[in-house]
């Protein structure tokens, strides 16, 4: 008779809008909900499939909460899982080391939640004989690997253990409790349910090593299909992981291509023909989309210069096809404006161009005067939003570097709008 889970992780239940585009009311209520109904559908997900447990490798909540509201939903959507005989084992990540509920909750018997110290869980199943190891987070930050806290495995059992971790570390996540990925798959363990890396990674082999990722994305930088996993473990002891999808919404960057062939007309169509292509190949009940447009055209100057124009259209064509919507439009397209042309606005293109272009360097004052600007605009930003502009000075560099381009860019397509009489 075999053993059934699924394991998922960073919930963040009642995480609060993080992306700034969201300023349409409506898709800020389907996003501000979807966190809530993923957890439902992951719910659902386990009565369906008649699991036998249910694992959550940690960041059930988002930071410092303190609404009841949010404790008293968990509640009871684990005690649709204690009714019907179903587990669930739980450990606390950063997030919910910070969280002021997390000591206050009462859960259903059925629930396991870890502490400080690893734990194990010793479970029997006809002649299958589980063990499950757990260790939470103490205090919202964990430097040092937990791997060596963990209880050896049990002989002759199925070892599963769980732990919140960076591994060996990703872009745009801290590095929490940081192991080798060698060292778990060399630990003597049969699947690790891990949890912190918001993008899904399944490392197979004798040992099954998956980061789930997080099962709805929160804003475009978590664009792509979200999900959990199904794992089922044979009489035999052999393991079946399988990937289930649950975002009630989906992220996603769309490339437009764009020629020289192109007229402004042609473009819109374009961009509508794109997004309607792409709402058809996904399945997710809503779609955010932000297009980006790419190729060559000579009217990149009205691009940057009508982009709000442009942006109407989009989401025009997205209220009439339904579910869809747009976050924002990016423009990657190579060309600038009359650059090869002759008069004063392409000498001035041309010799803003020079300057921007790597390797050259703009004066030392513009980039003083920017970096202060930067620095001003980030010292007011939300702490989670700080680092938009990179974590560490080269990065920062790159990213001043870069909005320094653009901005001299949109300059110009003004200045070209303004020299056709427009």
């Amino acid at each position: 008779m075999p053993y059934r889970f699924v394991h998922t992780a960073d919930l963040h239940l009642d995480s609060p809008l993080r992306s700034l585009a969201l300023r349409d009311p409506a898709l800020a209520e389907v996003i501000g909900q979807a966190s809530r109904a993923v957890f439902e559908r992951i719910i659902a997900l386990c009565l369906e499939e008649q699991v036998d447990a249910l694992l959550i490798a940690g960041d059930l909540y988002d930071g410092a909460q303190t609404s009841m509201k949010t404790a008293r939903f968990l509640a009871q959507q684990l005690r649709r899982l204690d009714e019907a005989g179903i587990e669930t084992f739980i450990i606390k990540g950063n997030h919910d080391a910070e969280a002021r509920i997390t000591g206050q909750l009462i859960l259903p018997p059925s629930v396991t939640v870890f502490g400080a110290k690893a734990g194990l869980a010793r479970r029997d199943k006809g002649d299958l004989h589980i063990a499950i190891h757990g260790i939470s987070f103490a205090r919202p930050h964990a430097p040092d690997s937990l791997l060596d806290r963990f209880k050896a495995p049990v002989p002759g059992a199925v070892n599963i253990g769980m732990m919140h971790t960076s591994l060996d570390g990703s872009p745009g996540h801290d590095p929490y409790a940081p192991c080798r990925l060698g060292d778990l798959q060399a630990s003597g363990f049969d699947y690790w349910a891990l949890g912190h890396i918001h993008a899904r990674a399944h490392h197979p082999g004798a040992v099954h090593v998956v980061m789930p990722g997080i099962p709805q994305g929160r804003d475009i930088g978590e664009a792509g299909g979200k999900s959990v996993t199904l794992v089922t473990v044979a009489d035999d002891g052999t393991l079946t992981v399988e990937e289930r999808s649950t975002a009630l919404a989906r992220f996603a960057r769309l490339d437009v291509v764009l020629d020289d062939d192109m007229d402004w007309p042609g473009i819109v169509l374009a961009l509508g023909a794109a997004l309607r292509a792409a709402r058809r190949a996904h399945a997710e009940d809503h779609l955010v989309l932000r297009p980006v447009l790419t190729g060559r055209t000579p009217l990149l100057w009205r691009l940057r210069r009508d982009m709000g124009l442009l942006l109407e259209e989009a989401r025009l064509t997205a209220e009439s096809i339904g579910t869809l919507w747009i976050d924002g439009i990016s423009v990657e397209c190579s060309d600038m404006p009359r650059a090869d042309t002759a008069g004063p606005l392409a000498e001035l293109a041309r010799a803003v161009a020079a300057m921007t272009t790597p390797p050259a360097t703009l004066p030392a004052h513009v980039l003083t005067e920017a970096d202060a600007l930067i620095d001003a605009l980030v010292k007011v930003l939300p702490r989670e939003l700080r680092g938009i502009v990179g974590d560490d000075p080269e990065a920062q560099a790159a990213a001043r570097d870069a909005l320094l381009r653009d901005g001299a860019a949109e300059v110009l397509a003004h200045l070209h709008g303004l020299e056709d009489g427009a």
